[in-house]
């Protein structure tokens, strides 16, 4: 007889995790911030084996950390930016912990492109700690949802990420990072719920960075083009 795998939440550094994260997110939502959505992170088969984890970790997006595409960003006080190419999923309709495939999929009502920016100031392989400090979420870029991409269809699209201008990605393999999108969802919507959440429609999630993450400087760019959809773009501030 196979044995189960454990949960996620079975680990007590996730469990700890969430629990100081989400508790850090109440706090903002109490103070009048508002709720976005979602993020996933250290998707890929190798960065699961490392942090010994079986499916990626789970962070929150405020509102107030999306900046319009074009922005330049100032990286005062920050440790060691990143900048992460990702798969936005839109979310249409509530999704509740335990759904099928088909479920899943009919919550998804579009996917669009998005660039995260992190500030990557923990060690990763303190699962704990990087939960609780939300999985180095500082800003994102966010492209507009396409619904010809609903239920998580990737067909069609490719990714091209240029840095300063120069090509530095060109790729239709979307999830050799991040795990397969439709499944990562219905993960996101089973561990919030035992913390006591619930996956939103309206609410979205990126996905995860489809590379390696791009360290930045001041004075440099990042633009990414979800082909065929709009290209989004950021700057980063010189220094003074």
């Amino acid at each position: 007889m196979q044995t189960a795998l454990p949960k996620a939440w079975d680990d007590p550094r996730i469990r700890n995790g969430m629990e100081q994260q989400l508790r850090l997110r109440r706090e903002l939502l109490a103070a009048g911030k508002k709720p976005l959505g979602w993020k996933l992170a250290f998707g890929g088969p190798a960065a699961l084996e490392r942090l010994r984890i079986n499916a990626p970790l789970v962070g929150f997006l405020m509102t107030d950390a999306v900046v319009a595409s074009g922005s330049t960003i100032s990286f005062a006080g920050w440790k060691k930016p990143a900048a992460e190419p990702e798969v936005t999923v839109y979310l249409g309709k509530d999704l509740a912990p335990g759904a099928d495939r088909q479920t899943i999929m009919g919550a998804i009502a579009g996917l669009g492109a998005a660039i995260e920016l992190a500030d990557v100031d923990h060690p990763s392989d303190d699962v704990e700690g990087t939960l609780a400090r939300n999985i180095y979420q500082r800003h994102v870029i966010l492209g507009a949802c396409d619904r010809r991409h609903a239920g998580g269809s990737l067909s069609g699209l490719n990714a091209s990420v240029f840095h300063d201008g120069e090509k530095i990605v060109s790729t239709a393999e979307f999830e050799a990072l991040t795990g397969e999108i439709v499944s990562n969802a219905g993960h996101v919507a089973n561990l919030l719920a035992q913390f006591g959440e619930t996956l939103r429609g309206g609410q979205i999630i990126i996905a995860g960075s489809i590379t390696p993450p791009i360290w930045v400087k001041s004075g440099e760019c990042i633009s990414f083009h979800l082909e065929p959809l709009q290209a989004i773009s950021v700057n980063f501030a010189a220094p003074p």
